[in-house]
């Protein structure tokens, strides 16, 4: 059973010396979280569909229970998520309204680069916010858009993208890639041509 807890962003064990209301390991870590909240697309924040996630992204309400993807009841808004201490991170609730999210795998190199089949899905999504996953190789693509159940598809390349509309959480990182909008617009064009 592991007794130690680890820092919300950059999720390295937490000193001994730490308080147990801490949520960073050190300054630099809680300043960047903080920039990192900033920059999620108000299309998101102002939804009360947060919920906060263990290391294992299993997903918690705000008092550190177990929460659920297709129960509104255990999600919060995001003021109330981002001061919320429990478990390791936070994440969004797609519940079918036009949000949705494209989850591409190992999509960048060792360098934050993306990889060609990467890079073809981004710039078809130009436009849209699209953030830097938990893993550091991964992206996901936020944008507006219908889907029927979300799918697991495998692209040329050697690509695999998840895309997600209803009954699923996304952890969100905050970590915008490169110069990506802080917005989020329709991004049909590209779900029609990855289905």
């Amino acid at each position: 059973m592991k007794t130690t807890r680890d820092c919300e962003h950059c999720d390295e064990p937490m000193p001994l010396t730490a308080r147990s209301h801490a949520r960073y390991c050190k300054p630099a870590c809680r300043a960047a979280a903080h920039r990192a909240a900033r920059t999620i697309p108000d299309e998101l924040t102002s939804r009360p569909r947060w919920i906060r996630h263990t290391a294992r992204k299993v997903p918690l309400t705000v008092g550190g229970s177990v929460a659920s993807s297709t129960d509104p009841s255990t999600w919060s808004p995001y003021r109330d998520v981002v001061r919320s201490a429990a478990g390791a991170g936070l994440g969004f609730v797609l519940d079918g309204d036009g949000v949705v999210c494209l989850d591409l795998d190992h999509a960048l190199d060792e360098q934050g680069v993306p990889l060609p089949w990467a890079q073809n899905i981004v710039d078809a999504a130009a436009g849209t916010w699209v953030e830097v996953s938990r893993s550091g190789d991964g992206l996901h693509i936020w944008g507006v858009g219908r889907l029927p159940h979300g799918r697991r598809i495998t692209v040329g390349g050697g690509g695999s993208v998840e895309l997600y509309a209803d009954g699923r959480y996304i952890a969100v990182t905050g970590r915008t890639f490169g110069d990506t909008p802080r917005r989020l617009v329709v991004v049909q064009h590209v779900i029609d041509a990855l289905l």
